[in-house]
């Protein structure tokens, strides 16, 4: 019988999908294990053969934790709410709820297809309404929690409202807004309840806030700084401004310093470690107020990790956006400072800390007061400095600082030196070990940290500053301005938000005509007809019924793309559960994610803000550990080998790269799908492609074919270097494709996809259903195995497990070849050897090592069968082959215990009759014996 890959594969699909062979227990007898991948964004172009690496690792290991003896959960669903979708809308007019569900039909049919053993029983999609009915409901329970410093947790808003109504805020010690006003509890009774609520949005853990934001007008939504690149959108390369809108944003800030030690209790890669802990940004230093000059109650907040250096400050540079600068500009500077500030609004964050050639700025024409000296400082604006890192100022030391100093000398501002000893004539002196600091009153003399201990004393004495831990971490922009996200469980009355009661959760989306904004600059939502909140009826109902007494106005805005995805690790735990977001019972039993796999790119965007939600749900009792995931590993890309032909400028002519010598040529991406293994190109397949080359001349080899060149990029639709998983899978079998990816190289490593090295793979599975198959017949014997064959199997479990464990995949694959030609060649049918040797393969493997189990009179399935035990006994060698030599000549072989002792091997090999034939009656000189190694007899 030959092996049929497509035949076995459908039927073992088929088999597994009826008999929800995966599907996790909520409670079990067995260990638990909890294997997640990073769910999905169903785009419309499905996998290509890079995005199932990740799946295939993670499917590999909780298949083995099964054969290990543990209760697994391995769900699989969809983060459906993105961008891509809602711009099709906006082209086509079609719904993003259609298009997302047409492509995750692709998703779902191209996940089947591989093997995965998926609980899709458990399958989530975020746009689905009771999905986000949860992350409503978590939104909710954010808006009722503040942060107390002093327990370091968060906790229920009525516990802050009753120390307001006991002894006001003069004692609270909270994550809050900094124009908090000050008042005791006779002022609290006094205020409004319109009022109060404006105080507590003050400290509430999600509030509103004008945020300068990175607007993109051509999307019309605000954008994450992880969501442009060079200044541009990721999605469509469209231009971002830099504006200040009210938005929803998350105090992520108050968790940063358990963001930083949580880092050390995690098992996740040390670079994604390191990229956390520098978004975090952790510094200590000194909160200084400078006062300015000639506008009385006006203060400049700078935080500075260098008080030792106060006395150098000779300018300050504001963010052009601070909101100070249009106050204290002088007429004659106005029109300058007004420009430049426009011309910032331009460029995003990221390209603006990344700029650092350009040295620009201008002067406001106002002066800061120094807070020792009392002279007169420069006040300048520069586009280096960003409004949200720390004040959004900076008190510029220019003998301290290279950008300071750059800054200094282009704009001809002094620079005073308060370093001893130090030339600062060419360039900043920015080491702070081992200088003493000069010129600076009563710092002068002392080295940096006493001066820097004294600064902060005489800063606090003088009520100009106090020492201070400081983060970069800005708090999250919680809001999006389009129509497919999450909509907010919120109203507005008297412009207060009011939150929805949770019993009337989803607040689904509504219908809309258009998807873009309205024409009066609002977001999507206020498009739609039907989007007030009746408080009597307790439903939504029209716009035009508003009357601000039971009817009010909804949000308009949508959550961002990580809302989602920022719990749906524990929704996996109890996800058809319509009363509560999961029951206690099902989380304290799955706990937390033991394994999770994806990509590092998202180290500072849904991985930190996941972290965060769970301390959140930690600090409310609603899960029992305060880090999500145990494990993570960062899987490496698969990279597409692009192929490219060069066109000849000013001429109607395509050449190959041997021909382009003393050409002008471009480079232009050729279809992978037209190029053969040779590197040969289709040339008609390539004209119906790209029918402006239809009368093009192509310059061809002597022999007539066209080469193309070939690259290694990112393996993308706009590079047409896609590999389908379907064509793989059809040719060649998801088994084959499952080894091939993981025999690439190590998971964590990016390496070039050729479709030309699967057919080494493919052999390997005809050659190991072969041990299995004489010709038509199943032939399996139940005799004894032998020593070679025990050794071959026992040194094989060794090595796999080992690997697997290690997360070293693609050396597996290679002990299987090694196995079965070893096998082959013992011609090895043994069942006591076979068996085992399936169960080894199949979490690699899982169609053929299912068909094969099954012929061999199993009627289980083999998911779940007992992974093989190691016996070092059978790799002891009990016995040598030694190679027997006559004057260092090798002149025959002889198998001896490796119990025996010099004169006995001596004796052995003496008496053997080979050895006689060599010798001819000679006495040898002498006999060199090595035990365990050789023999060489001399003479």
């Amino acid at each position: 019988m030959q092996y049929n890959h497509q035949e076995i594969e459908k039927k073992w699909q088929e088999f597994w999908a009826q008999n929800q062979t995966f599907k996790a227990l909520n409670s079990s007898d067995k260990p638990k294990y909890y294997v997640l991948d990073m769910f999905p964004y169903p785009s419309g172009a499905g996998l290509h053969v890079g995005h199932p690496l990740g799946y295939i690792a993670s499917d590999i290991y909780a298949r083995y934790k099964r054969h290990k003896g543990f209760n697994v959960l391995h769900p699989q669903g969809y983060d459906s709410f993105g961008l891509p979708a809602e711009q099709y809308a906006i082209q086509t007019g079609q719904h993003p709820a259609k298009t997302t569900e047409e492509n995750i039909k692709t998703y779902r049919r191209q996940l089947d297809q591989i093997g995965f053993s998926f609980d899709w029983s458990r399958e989530v999609r975020t746009s689905n309404p009771e999905y986000y009915k949860w992350t409503q409901w978590i939104f909710i329970q954010l808006f009722n929690s503040w942060y107390n410093n002093d327990s370091n947790k968060a906790e229920d808003i009525s516990t802050l409202i009753a120390v307001f109504e006991k002894e006001g805020n003069l004692k609270v010690n909270a994550a809050c807004d900094e124009d908090i006003i000050s008042f005791n509890s006779e002022d609290w009774d006094s205020f409004s309840n319109t009022k109060k609520q404006e105080i507590l949005l003050q400290y509430r853990l999600t509030f509103l806030s004008d945020t300068e934001v990175n607007w993109c007008p051509a999307l019309g939504t605000v954008l994450a700084n992880d969501e442009i690149v060079n200044g541009v959108s990721e999605r469509g390369g469209h231009p971002v401004v830099r504006k200040k809108m009210t938005q929803w944003s998350m105090r992520i800030s108050a968790y940063a310093q358990r963001l930083l030690d949580g880092l050390e209790t995690i098992d996740w890669p040390q670079p994604l470690k390191d990229s956390q802990t520098n978004w975090i940004g952790r510094s200590e230093g000194a909160m200084v107020s400078f006062a300015v000059d000639g506008h009385e109650g006006e203060k400049i907040e700078v935080f500075t990790t260098r008080p030792d250096t106060i006395f150098g400050v000779s300018f300050m540079t504001l963010a052009p956006e601070h909101e100070i600068v249009s106050k204290i500009t002088t007429d004659a500077q106005k029109a300058e400072v007004e420009a430049y500030v426009e011309a910032t609004a331009k460029r995003s964050e990221r390209d603006r800390m990344a700029d650092v050639k350009t040295i620009s700025g201008v002067f406001t024409g106002a002066f800061a007061i120094h807070p020792f000296s009392g002279e007169k400082v420069q006040i300048w604006i520069g586009d280096y400095v960003l409004a949200s890192y720390g004040t959004g100022a900076v008190m510029a030391v220019p003998c301290g600082d290279q950008r300071d100093y750059d800054f200094a000398k282009h704009f001809g501002i002094p620079i005073p030196n308060i370093f001893e000893n130090v030339d600062i004539s060419e360039a900043a002196h920015s080491d702070k070990e081992g200088i003493v600091i000069a010129n600076s009153d009563f710092l002068s003399g002392l080295k940096y940290k006493k001066a820097s201990k004294l600064a902060i004393y005489e800063l606090e004495k003088k009520g100009v500053g106090y020492g201070k831990i400081n983060y970069r971490l800005r708090d999250a922009v919680f809001s999006r301005q389009r129509y497919w996200g999450e909509p907010f469980p919120v109203y507005y009355k008297e412009g207060i938000p009011q939150m929805i009661d949770a019993e009337h959760l989803p607040i689904e989306l509504p219908e809309v005509e258009k998807y873009l904004p309205t024409e009066d600059g609002r977001p999507p939502l206020g498009n739609a007809e039907v989007w007030a909140w009746n408080t009597e009826k307790n439903e939504v109902v029209n716009n035009h019924l508003i009357d601000h007494k039971t009817v009010f106005p909804l949000e308009l805005n949508t959550m961002p793309g990580w809302a989602g995805s920022s719990q749906y690790f524990n929704r996996y735990m109890d996800p058809r559960n319509e009363n509560e977001i999961f029951s206690k019972e099902n989380i304290d039993y799955w706990q937390q994610v033991d394994l999770y796999i994806g990509g590092s790119e998202h180290a500072t965007g849904h991985l930190l803000y996941a972290r965060f939600w769970q301390k959140f749900m930690f600090d409310r009792g609603l899960v029992p550990v305060d880090e999500f995931a145990k494990k993570l590993i960062n899987q490496g890309m698969i990279l597409g080998t692009s192929a490219f032909v060069f066109r000849v400028e000013g001429e109607n002519k395509i050449v190959t790269s041997s021909k382009i010598e003393g050409l002008k040529t471009q480079p232009i991406h050729a279809n992978v799908s037209f190029v053969n293994s040779s590197d040969e190109l289709d040339i008609e397949a390539f004209k119906k492609w790209r029918p402006e080359f239809k009368d093009a001349e192509f310059i061809t080899e002597e022999d007539g074919t066209f080469k193309v060149s070939r690259e290694v990029e990112k393996m993308s639709k706009s590079k047409y270097n896609v590999v389908n998983p379907d064509d793989i899978c059809e040719e060649y079998g998801a088994d084959a494709l499952r080894l091939f990816e993981m025999f690439l190289g190590p998971l964590e490593q990016s390496k070039p996809w050729k479709t030309s090295g699967i057919s080494g793979v493919y052999s390997f599975l005809k050659k190991l259903w072969k041990l299995f198959y004489n010709g038509e017949e199943l032939s399996i014997s139940n005799d004894a195995p032998t020593k070679e064959e025990l050794k071959t199997l026992h040194k094989t479990i060794k090595k796999v497990e080992e690997d697997i464990e290690n997360f070293s995949f693609n050396t597996s694959v290679s002990t299987f070849m090694i196995a079965v030609n070893e096998l082959t060649a013992l011609k090895c049918n043994k069942r006591e050897i076979l068996e085992p040797l399936l169960v080894l393969i199949s979490p690699y493997a899982p169609h053929i090592a299912e068909e094969l189990w099954s012929k061999l009179g199993h009627k289980e399935t083999i998911s779940f069968a007992t992974f093989p035990k190691f016996e070092e006994k059978h790799l002891v060698e009990s016995t040598k082959v030694y190679p027997i030599s006559f004057n260092g000549k090798m002149r025959f072989t002889l198998e001896l215990s490796l119990d025996l002792s010099k004169d006995e091997i001596e004796q052995t090999v003496m008496a053997h009759e080979k050895t006689q034939a060599q010798l001819q009656g000679r006495t040898p000189k002498k006999v060199i014996i090595v035990p365990g190694k050789i023999v060489n007899i001399v003479g």
